[in-house]
């Protein structure tokens, strides 16, 4: 634990003399804290046992109760708080689920608020409701159409929402026993590009520091990350890494106001005055990161500010880099980055004059075709000058969803088993003298690939855990087609969701889950700085019937194949932990976690220490990663895609406090709307080949010839099938017509 002593106010931060920015347009805490005070009043109790004994399930900074591990002090944020109903809240009226006519006629935050699932429920082809049924009932449909089905004609699917290891463990053995590798979790869709890259060039796939590094390095870069709206503890790490000297730097399309100006409500002085936590932003476009790294590149090695000691002894590959760098013109290199010359010395220039730095970035690095080289430029740049294995140094691919780090490294993913091993006869063979049965070899279907296939015909079952492909892919119309052609689909989760509504082929079961903090035998979350902590079982709360995940899906296994049931006869959360530790070397310990506060840190404070690099010759290697042209025929703007008061795709309200802009609103730079005679307010048709959809204009601090939307609602934008092919996630980018509206919609 990290003590500071803030000392006396520092003006030079603050926001602004008006007491806690009344004036400003900006969250309010202390309303959003009295509205979730109002919210779970009917079970208050619980929900204090929650927030004092639980492992936060928002993002992935890892909050035990309201404390952590980086800061002395409380740390709550309105993300956990804003959550804490779907864990409070009391289940739903059976006759809610009697007409579906009127259930698709309710937003997806109108669903949830109908309360738990709590019993399962069944909907065959050409009926208007859904029907409760027993589990014995639900799980044996279910069983008896998997024994008469091929594997790979089976997906499962698992998100982040408070999902524990436990259970994307579980899922992921229960797939393999049933023997498929179509297994896959939502890192899919935001990080999976950040752990191919880092695995490719440091040969580790997690964040290679701690938040204590923060706070004290010289320079803090968010590269398309927006920590103050996603992760708003992070905002009180940036406020003391600026008290001890750090320069914050953001490097995003839009000036983000939370970057800009945040009262963060447990410190004094920001409450009062508010904190500028960014000292410069530089405006790049967007898919113009690596540009804009070349660029800077450009610079250091042009000036002699790389570490060339470093590169020397701890790196390959920087000869081919250099030469790459050397051959782009800075006509180039201005154009794709929107940064001027001048400005890319500028930044190289505070990053040669620093002696340690923290790059931060989340999906607006990840959410492209190209994500995973855009991360190999950011470990470029940090390696250039040996910003990496050691203290107040590091590479942070921040987590937005609290389960999300560990999903893959327990193995639920297609093309890794558990631990990160390779799908080979030789890794295969290791896990057969854990489970005692040989684990598939056939490749696995991704989450993009499963609803590929679906819309093909090729997948007879599809079994979500959370999860809702319909808001958080590309396509949401062709999402729904592919739905519609499986033959069997179920849906584990603990509230309703659009996806769910979707006409069956055949048979549509919901199932109720328990959450995190109702799971037999407590939970374990993996933190974006590689602590596995563990999470008690909360007492106090039963909904209906919701049983615990994994045992679920251990449940389901032995029905389809009750000769080998004992291979999979998983009987606590304590021994799928020991089983863990077994198969996921760098998790050994979690099998010593059973009580509030127990955590270790796999790896220890930082990886790569002393520059000790897990590649196979030992040494960090740097990547030649080519500067993206932009597409032939391409449409006037660059679209990207933003959060705003969301929970991934839950939305929880529909005005974003921290810009005061409402859903379908477009963030369009003053130039820009000049040249197409919009004003503020004006009424628009987004469109390019893919969709069109009507907003109002912003007049917004964002680079020229780029716009932003709000995700999902833009995803009608967005191309199916366009994706990463190092990593298979989505792009969530692409080009768009705006065309002026005479009249108001």
């Amino acid at each position: 634990m990290l003590g500071i002593d803030i000392g006396s106010f520092k003006p030079k931060f603050w926001a602004g003399l008006i007491p806690f920015g009344l004036t400003s347009v900006k969250p309010r805490h202390f309303i959003d804290m009295a509205i979730t005070l109002l919210e779970n009043l009917h079970n208050l109790p619980y929900a204090i046992r929650i927030l004092k004994d639980g492992v936060c399930d928002g993002c992935a900074l890892g909050t035990v109760g309201i404390r952590d591990f980086t800061l002395k002090g409380v740390h709550l944020c309105n993300v956990r708080l804003s959550l804490l109903k779907l864990n409070t809240m009391k289940q739903l009226k059976k006759s809610s689920l009697y007409d579906l006519g009127r259930l698709r006629k309710l937003s997806g935050k109108d669903l949830i608020n109908l309360g738990r699932l709590p019993y399962p429920f069944i909907r065959r082809k050409g009926e208007n409701e859904f029907n409760r049924i027993s589990w014995d009932n639900a799980l044996d449909i279910i069983a008896n159409k998997i024994k008469t089905v091929q594997p790979e004609r089976i997906a499962f699917y698992l998100t982040s929402r408070g999902i524990s290891n436990e259970v994307y463990y579980t899922a992921q053995k229960v797939a393999r026993f049933l023997g498929t590798n179509n297994v896959d979790n939502s890192a899919r869709l935001c990080h999976s590009p950040s752990t191919v890259a880092m695995k490719e060039t440091l040969g580790v796939s997690a964040s290679t520091c701690s938040y204590t590094d923060w706070i004290g390095t010289d320079l803090l870069v968010f590269f398309g990350s927006n920590t103050p709206n996603n992760q708003p503890v992070t905002a009180k790490y940036i406020y003391y890494a600026k008290l001890k000297g750090a320069k914050v730097v953001v490097v995003n399309p839009v000036k983000e106001p939370g970057f800009d100006k945040y009262w963060i409500p447990s410190i004094l002085e920001s409450s009062i005055f508010g904190t500028k936590l960014c000292d410069k932003f530089f405006f790049v476009n967007t898919g113009g990161d690596i540009a804009f790294i070349s660029g800077v590149l450009k610079h250091l090695i042009d000036n002699g500010w790389t570490d060339n000691e470093f590169i020397g002894r701890h790196t390959s590959g920087f000869t081919e880099l250099e030469s790459y760098i050397s051959s782009l013109s800075w006509e180039l290199i201005e154009k794709a980055s929107g940064v001027t010359r001048a400005e890319l010395l500028e930044f190289a220039r505070m990053y040669a004059a620093s002696k340690s730095s923290v790059f931060v970035w989340s999906m607006g690095l990840t959410h492209h075709s190209f994500g995973t080289d855009n991360v190999k430029a950011v470990v470029n740049l940090g390696l250039s000058r040996g910003n990496i294995g050691r203290p107040k140094t590091g590479f942070v691919p921040i987590r937005g969803h609290s389960g999300v780090q560990g999903g893959a490294e327990v193995g639920c993913v297609p093309d890794k088993l558990p631990g990160g091993l390779s799908v080979d006869k030789e890794n295969t063979g290791k896990l057969k003298e854990i489970w005692d049965f040989d684990p598939p070899l056939a490749k696995g279907l991704n989450a993009v690939e499963m609803i590929t296939e679906a819309y093909k015909g090729n997948i007879d079952v599809l079994y979500s855990s959370g999860g809702n492909f319909i808001d958080t892919l590309p396509d949401p119309e062709l999402v729904k087609d592919a739905l519609k052609q499986v033959n069997l689909r179920v849906h584990q989760d603990i509230v309703l969701t659009t996806q769910m509504l979707v006409d069956p082929k055949d048979v549509v079961i919901l199932l109720p889950a328990a959450t995190r903090y109702e799971q037999r035998g407590g939970a374990t979350e993996t933190s974006t700085e590689r602590r596995i902590l563990f999470s008690p079982q909360i007492p106090g709360r039963k909904v209906g019937e919701a049983r615990s995940e994994w045992e679920i899906f251990v449940d389901l296994a032995k029905r389809v194949r009750p000769e080998s049931s004992h291979l999979i006869d998983l009987k606590s959360g304590q021994q799928i932990r020991t089983e863990i530790s077994e198969a996921v070397p760098f998790y050994k310990g979690i099998e010593t976690l059973y009580k509030k506060g127990d955590m270790i840190q796999y790896g220890g404070e930082r990886l790569c220490d002393g520059y000790k690099f897990g590649t196979m010759d030992g040494k960090a290697h740097f990547s030649v990663c080519k500067v993206p042209q932009e597409l032939p025929g391409s449409g006037r703007f660059r679209l990207s895609n933003r959060r705003g008061k969301q929970f991934n795709s839950i939305i929880q309200r529909n005005t974003d406090p921290l810009t005061g802009r409402k859903r379908l609103e477009i963030f369009i730079n003053s130039l820009d709307a000049k040249i197409l005679s919009l004003k503020d307010g004006s009424c628009v048709v987004v469109r390019n080949d893919s969709g069109s959809l009507r907003a109002f204009v912003r007049i917004s601090d964002i680079q020229k010839g780029n716009v932003q939307m709000f995700w999902p609602e833009s995803n009608v934008l967005l191309k199916f099938g366009n994706t990463d092919p190092a990593c298979g996630v989505p792009d969530y980018n692409a080009y768009v017509d705006i065309m002026p509206l005479e009249k108001k919609f």
